[in-house]
């Protein structure tokens, strides 16, 4: 039985703005439906932690970083599309989640 990839994410907002939380939400919806038990989210805030952010090159937010498994990914929005998001993601198809 091959192992499925375990997904890091590192999504940026900006405090309690409203597309901050939908941002939170979708994310964490997206994760529950297409990776059960097999997912990792950091959440940061620019206000809180702006050296972070200017490390990643983040400049607007909500911003999603997928860390892993490669290739790294960035996308920009409160991720409210699911289709262009699992798409931009790799996992539209279930052969590519697989390690």
């Amino acid at each position: 039985m091959s192992r499925l990839a375990r997904f890091r994410f590192r999504l940026y907002v900006a405090g309690d703005a409203q597309n901050s939380a939908e941002a939170i939400a979708n994310l964490n919806a997206l994760c529950r439906t297409h990776l059960p038990h097999r997912h990792d989210i950091e959440i940061v805030d620019v206000f809180q932690e702006p050296k972070r952010a200017l490390a990643d090159a983040i400049f607007m937010t909500p911003t999603l970083l997928k860390l892993g498994p490669v290739p790294v990914r960035k996308i920009v929005g409160t991720l409210s599309q699911s289709g262009p998001v699992l798409r931009a993601l790799g996992l539209e198809n279930p052969e590519i989640q697989a390690a």
